[in-house]
């Protein structure tokens, strides 16, 4: 078990890395997507997109906590200078955005159109969205920021 541990501890540092980068995501969207729409009524519904601006500002958020969280704690330095290295994660992380929005409208939609009851705790459908797209796009980044970004 232990050596399987040590084999796995870049996927289990990135997963844990993730994992706070998506509480960070998860509850700057939740606070933006309770406030923002008071300041400004068509987050609710901008041209047919639900939440883009909390989607867009609170992925930001989780995404800046990802590459320092990423460069101290995941993967070592690649061949690339730290500005490459910087604008290569924020451009995989502009396109990750893209598809995380666009996950999240066709999840919002068409998947979670319900509220889901735990008994202790209501789980709203943006919420299930947000969380759902946050998983579904993590795979992907893994694969690209260490063989693309961080490839020593």
């Amino acid at each position: 078990m232990k050596q399987l541990i040590l084999r796995q501890k870049q996927v289990i540092f990135f997963i844990i890395a993730g994992g706070l980068s998506a509480i960070v995501e998860i509850g700057s969207f939740k606070i933006l997507s309770v406030y923002l729409p008071k300041v400004f009524a068509q987050e609710y519904n901008f041209y047919g997109i639900k939440y883009p601006f909390s989607n867009i500002l609170s992925t930001s958020c989780g995404i800046i906590t990802n590459y320092f969280l990423s460069i101290w704690f995941v993967f070592e330095r690649g061949k690339h200078s730290k500005k490459r290295e910087f604008f290569y994660f924020i451009s995989v992380s502009v396109v990750s955005t893209l598809i995380s929005l666009l996950i999240f409208q066709l999840l919002y939609h068409f998947v979670f159109t319900n509220v889901i009851d735990l008994g202790f705790y209501v789980i709203s459908p943006e919420m299930m969205s947000k969380i759902s797209a946050i998983l579904l796009v993590s795979m992907l980044n893994y694969s690209i920021k260490k063989k693309i970004i961080f490839n020593g």
